[in-house]
């Protein structure tokens, strides 16, 4: 019956105000205190270091995506380089014969133009050659001129110079010549 009684006796003095309490039940709240402290301290320690370890991740990825950044720019045009080679080749070929004939030049200058218009393609390098009577845009031709024609306000007359498009980027406008209103 004793035990009870003890029993009901912390059960009340928990609920109780502060200055309430004995010194014989103080004692056991001050090691639970102590005991939260060192958990709580325990706790910031172990935040600290996963902030730490997240700040210098954070930090190498960042530097490694600046690493990679500088080598995209720097070998940006790598593929590019790599078609262009044979086209030089050729070039220099064609310039080593000694007595070329009028057709054989022809023919070569012919193949050199495939590889070039190959090298072209790969790397997505795309002509923007309007044809005569197609509208003029002005996001993909430059007109030059306005001429009198029989064809209708703001279309193609001429192409004077073809345009070049990469990866779906103007790189240079066609440059064309329009028919202006009757």
């Amino acid at each position: 019956m004793h035990d009870e009684e003890n029993k009901n006796f912390q059960e009340a003095t928990q609920g109780a105000p502060a200055a309430e309490a004995t010194p014989e039940t103080a004692q056991p709240a001050a090691p639970d205190a102590e005991q939260k402290l060192a958990e709580a301290e325990a706790r910031l320690a172990e935040l600290q270091d996963s902030f730490l370890r997240a700040k210098a991740e954070a930090e190498n990825m960042r530097r490694r995506a600046q690493e990679d950044i500088a080598k995209a720019h720097k070998f940006a045009i790598e593929s590019f380089a790599e078609a262009m080679v044979p086209v030089k080749d050729s070039l220099e070929m064609a310039l080593k014969v000694e007595t070329p004939s009028v057709e054989s030049l022809k023919e070569g200058v012919e193949m050199t133009l495939k590889q070039l218009a190959s090298a072209f393609e790969k790397n997505r390098l795309l002509e923007v050659s309007p044809q005569a009577g197609d509208k003029l845009d002005p996001m993909k031709h430059q007109a030059i001129s306005m001429v009198p024609s029989d064809q209708e306000a703001n279309t193609i007359v001429s192409v004077l110079q073809k345009g070049y498009t990469i990866a779906d980027r103007l790189l240079r406008p066609a440059l064309v010549t329009v028919s202006q209103q009757k």
